[in-house]
């Protein structure tokens, strides 16, 4: 996809982060939006701005946990604009700490956003999308976390190891059916946005049962300190995600840096060999787990 003037661009998680620089840069090259967050303060934040500035923008509340709420933004996309042509599944939480103490409900929710909202983001708009027969192409937001696998993020990487491997199935079904549909699958690394804040949008019935571990804190600072150190801005990750949309590339990373882990998991694997520390290039991004006493 090269032609972005006019065509309408579906973003969820717009209310902040990635999501808030895909709906500025979908506006800076004419699209309508459709724009979703659970947050409603910060999506209307980002909708009434973009207005002002002469965009057109249909600004929906949606949890993408939950399939109704997903169906219910792509009913009211397509009866808005009648077409949509590019769609960000962006919405994501993380939470942190030894991989035993995670909870259930950290499963749930953090499953719920950042897999089933993939999920549900492909269910309700792909087949609409097939019938109109139109370019168009799907961006999945993953994590460099799909790629490797950091101590201390057990929940986070099941979450995003699943998004890219969903990612690329669905890569191989488009092809299957020939259609016209790009995907993308953007695995950043670190970067400056609300995401170590995540929990401040974690449904009550999923709220936290007991006080957090102490490798559950460690995590939390571990988070902070690499999010706001992070050197890339979200605004060049959505300028970086323009361009494999323009280039039609599937895989998308954007920090350079992290190359070293990556290829190691996947000398790992095609040697059969243990593996290796993700942090071992960068230990000062690690959480300081204690050990057992």
């Amino acid at each position: 996809m090269r032609e972005f003037a006019g065509k309408v661009a579906v973003i969820t998680g717009a209310g902040s982060g990635f999501g808030r620089e895909f709906a500025r840069e979908a506006a800076r090259r004419q699209m309508r939006l459709v724009l979703a967050d659970v947050q409603s303060d910060a999506l209307h934040a980002v909708a009434d701005t973009l207005c002002a500035e002469g965009a057109e923008v249909l600004a929906h509340r949606c949890d993408v946990a939950v399939e109704s709420e997903v169906r219910a933004l792509a009913g009211e996309a397509y009866a808005r604009f009648a077409e949509v042509h590019l769609l960000f599944n962006n919405a994501g939480v993380a939470t942190g700490g030894l991989s035993w103490e995670a909870s259930t409900r950290d499963w749930q929710w953090v499953l719920g956003v950042n897999l089933m909202g993939v999920v549900h983001g492909l269910q309700a708009f792909v087949p609409r999308m097939l019938e109109a027969g139109t370019e168009a192409h799907i961006v999945n937001t993953a994590s460099v976390a799909g790629l490797i696998a950091p101590q201390g993020m057990a929940v986070y990487n099941v979450s995003k190891h699943a998004v890219v491997a969903l990612s690329e199935t669905l890569f191989h079904d488009l092809r299957t059916q020939a259609a016209p549909i790009g995907v993308t699958v953007l695995c950043p690394a670190f970067v400056p946005t609300a995401i170590h804040r995540a929990e401040r949008n974690r449904p009550a019935h999923l709220a936290r049962e007991r006080a957090a571990t102490a490798s559950e804190q460690a995590a939390q600072a571990a988070s902070e300190k690499a999010v706001n150190s992070g050197r890339i801005s979200a605004a060049e990750v959505a300028l970086i995600t323009f361009g494999a949309i323009e280039d039609e590339r599937f895989y998308c990373l954007t920090h350079p840096k992290i190359m070293p882990s990556v290829r190691a998991r996947c000398e790992d694997l095609s040697l059969c060999r243990n593996p290796t520390d993700p942090f071992a290039h960068r230990p000062e991004l690690a959480a300081p787990l204690a050990a057992r006493p």
